[in-house]
């Protein structure tokens, strides 16, 4: 492997080829961890030493690893030196070196990418000479993992993580709760998951699929789970930012406890879990109550993350319940609000003080912009550029996911070839030209894009399987928009990127990724009527 197969593409890399030159690490190489990287050469040892066999026995020498900071470097930013004599890599920070042992692992090849030596025999890795200078254009390089529709057990969620890892992508946005499923644990209200995570069936496809799967599904995670999640992102530098969605998509919560519900129009002691897709009608009550509820699951949410962020959802509340509710038109009243769009900013509004009250911020869906905004609070663009536009010039800080563009569920063909062809096809280069920040901003309001997300709704994703084939290759061509220095869209090499894919599907097979292949699709095992006609367009909800 050299230098220049290495994804997401370096800042600057110098390097000779290997038969000019390489250092090998052998059963005699050493490993050093300055101060502050000491769990960066524990991560090495626990992948890579496992991978090759190698010990990377503690020790200093002409014949070994050395890991260090270098504060001048920036956040995140490495440099990598690899010399005939040893490998130097130092970082701005502890995420710095963490990214350039990333690097390193690229290039001893895709071996060094299992778990377990392939080769048993083999004693020598060579390594190119050369040096990278590397460093990220976004802080925010996320993935957004839906577990709500579908539930991903917790080892698949740490598995991502490791995938995220490889991509040098460090915020995991967790979906933990909609209308189909509540997932994580709060122990002041145990019915959350008790009757909250379990649905009786499961629509196949996308919603206009007239099939179901006759089956309980669900799933959750205990709190136990939740800091072992957040704690193995941490020793990857990853940050698991939670969302708990109010005031819409919040059936299976009303569920579990009725009284969040709109009692006064609706039965809601009759609800259950939802089992369709789209967007579903019940949506919280405002009242006291309700408040008091969310601010009990928040309360236990900041004991589980430390996150900077909580996401709040806020998009999608349908209001027609609220127009009907004389306890939501005196609300309005009370408040002296315009209409029920003022309601919904109320509620967001409310959450906004009493996470900053905690030294938090919010963020949420482009739909919470309606109706006004916290100077605090941050906004995940998802229905276009526009939502970001305006925040950013409203001076809030965005994160730009465009559904049209980097929504991994979206199909990747045309026709009919994908297993479920929902929404805007996005092929792998519609993702590489993908670029987070509109030329329509000024530099002063470009400041204001933190990063960029990628988002994965599990609605078709009935299998870990499923996942993987709607989110590789193309989030490995996300990660290079998200942290590569690019040119416009319009002047990036694709080519060049498909290249140094090859190399890079090696190591996706040895992740055990099971990808869609850049040839075309798998021949998938479909049940009947599920596939259906495409869709002209993009769905009609998220």
């Amino acid at each position: 492997m050299g230098f220049d197969e290495v994804i997401p593409a370096p800042g600057r890399a110098w390097w000779s080829p290997v038969d000019q030159g390489a250092f090998v690490l052998d059963p005699g190489t050493v490993l050093h961890a300055g101060p502050g990287t000491e769990r960066v050469a524990h991560w090495l040892r626990s992948t890579v030493g496992a991978a090759t066999g190698l010990l990377l026995a503690e020790g200093r020498g002409d014949h070994g690893i050395e890991l260090g900071l270098d504060p001048g470097l920036g956040p995140e930013a490495y440099r990598l030196d690899v010399t005939g004599q040893g490998i130097r890599v130092r970082g701005g920070d502890p995420a710095g070196v963490f990214w350039g042992a990333q690097t390193l692992r690229q290039l001893l090849g895709p071996e060094a990418f299992r778990r377990a030596p392939v080769d048993p025999g083999r004693r020598e890795w060579p390594v190119p000479l050369g040096t990278v200078e590397d460093r990220p254009r976004f802080r925010w390089r996320g993935l957004m993992l839906d577990v709500a529709r579908h539930f991903m057990p917790k080892d698949g969620v740490l598995r991502y993580l490791d995938l995220m890892a490889a991509h040098k992508l460090n915020v995991l946005h967790l979906h933990l709760t909609d209308d189909q499923g509540w997932r994580i644990e709060i122990r002041k209200y145990p019915r959350l998951t008790e009757t909250g995570s379990w649905r009786s069936r499961t629509k196949f496809g996308h919603r206009a699929s007239p099939l179901w799967e006759e089956k309980p599904h669900g799933g959750h995670y205990t709190q136990d789970d939740i800091r072992e999640i957040v704690a193995y992102a941490a020793e990857r530098h990853i940050t698991v930012v939670p969302e708990i969605d109010i005031p819409g998509h919040s059936q299976a919560a009303i569920a579990a406890y009725p009284e969040l519900g709109n009692t006064d129009v609706i039965d809601t002691a009759s609800l259950t879990v939802w089992d369709t897709w789209g967007i579903s009608p019940n949506v919280l009550a405002p009242t006291d109550n309700t408040l008091r509820f969310y601010e009990g699951v928040f309360e236990e949410l900041l004991e589980l993350f430390p996150s900077e962020f909580v996401h709040v959802g806020g998009d999608e509340c349908p209001k027609e319940q609220w127009r009907q509710s004389p306890v939501a038109q005196a609300r309005i009243k009370e408040l002296g609000l315009a209409d029920e769009d003022g309601l919904q900013a109320w509620f967001i509004a409310h959450f906004d003080k009493w996470l900053s009250a905690r030294g938090r911020r919010l963020i949420g869906w482009d739909e919470i912009l309606e109706g006004g905004l916290a100077k605090g609070a941050a906004v995940s663009s998802w229905r276009g550029y526009a939502g970001g536009i305006a925040a950013a010039r409203a001076g809030h800080d965005v994160v730009m996911c465009p559904e049209q563009h980097v929504y991994l569920d979206h199909r990747q063909a045309p026709g009919e070839d994908e297993p479920v062809p929902i929404g805007y096809v996005r092929t792998l280069e519609d993702v590489y030209r993908f670029e987070p920040v509109p030329p329509e901003l000024t530099e002063p309001e470009a400041r204001h894009v933190l990063g960029t997300q990628a988002n994965v709704w599990t609605e078709v994703m009935e299998d870990p399987a499923r996942v993987d084939y709607q989110v590789f290759p193309r989030l490995s061509a996300f990660a290079e928009v998200a942290w590569s220095h690019l040119p416009a869209p319009r002047e990036r090499e694709f080519i060049g990127f498909q290249r140094r894919m090859v190399a890079h599907y090696a190591r996706l097979d040895a992740l055990g990724v099971a990808y869609r292949p850049h040839t075309g699709p798998r021949p998938w095992q479909r049940r009947p009527g599920v596939l259906g006609r495409p869709l002209e367009g993009p769905p009609p909800n998220r």
